[in-house]
């Protein structure tokens, strides 16, 4: 197990480098309820007293309800402000627009939301100097379980290192709610999703891997495929006259 409180110190210190060198005055995040927005929250408002979280519901039923209140319930014990901006209005304006122009499929309209949310938290970031705080950690970005240009976008990440099992212990250091902790992992792109089951592999195989390397062969070859088939994702795009493209 990692040193929290050394992890604490190191990571305060990285979050105020960041904005110091950015010449920003806050830091604005997506408070969506889960496990990584708890941490990275928590983390940026011990680093920055004007941290600011949007709660983005987005066309799921749960954004309205459990997600919320779980939001809400970190923001509350750690003291930081809250804002909820409601983009189903706008997930739904974006359908109509260009529905008529494609075949919208499961995938384009699942990550509408993620690039919306993104949008709203540039838009409050650019009108009030402030950076935007990403929230994905590093067995999400290892097996792409992100959106590109969505919530894997970002002007900086205090959690990409740690795997799922370390952001749960880093929360039970820091003394966060019970309903954050032992909530199934969920991107709440719709009703009754959760990651593992729409991966296929628990994050526990996973953690082992990138921990250990040690994960049986069925797992490990759903997490390779994963991560070969979503390299683009954690690369800048391809450009002309680029040798690495």
């Amino acid at each position: 197990m990692r040193d929290y409180a050394r992890e604490t110190e190191r990571r305060v210190a990285f979050i105020r480098g960041v904005l110091r060198a950015a010449g920003a005055n806050g830091i604005v995040y997506g408070n969506s309820g889960g496990k990584d927005s708890a941490l990275v929250g928590i983390l940026c408002k011990l680093a920055c007293g004007d941290t600011l979280g949007l709660v983005m519901p987005c066309g799921s039923k749960r954004n309205y309800g459990e997600d919320k209140a779980d939001a809400e319930a970190v923001a509350a014990q750690f003291g930081i402000e809250t804002r909820v901006v409601d983009l189903s209005a706008a997930r739904e304006a974006l359908i109509g627009a260009v529905g008529p122009h494609t075949q919208l499929n499961d995938a384009a309209l699942a990550n509408l939301a993620p690039r919306l949310r993104m949008a709203a938290l540039y838009a409050v970031a650019g009108s009030e100097n402030r950076l935007v705080a990403g929230t994905g950690n590093r067995s999400e970005i290892y097996m792409g379980y992100f959106t590109k240009w969505g919530d894997g976008a970002c002007d900086f990440n205090p959690i990409a290192d740690l795997t799922v099992t370390e952001v749960y212990e880093y929360l039970r250091y820091l003394g966060a709610p019970g309903r954050i902790v032992g909530k199934a992992p969920s991107a709440g792109l719709y009703d009754g999703q959760t990651d593992e089951a729409e991966l296929g592999v628990a994050y526990r195989s996973i953690d082992a891997l990138l921990l250990t390397g040690a994960v049986n062969e069925v797992d490990r070859a759903i997490i390779d495929r994963f991560h070969n088939t979503s390299a683009h994702k954690r690369k800048m795009p391809a450009v002309y006259g680029d040798a690495n493209a």
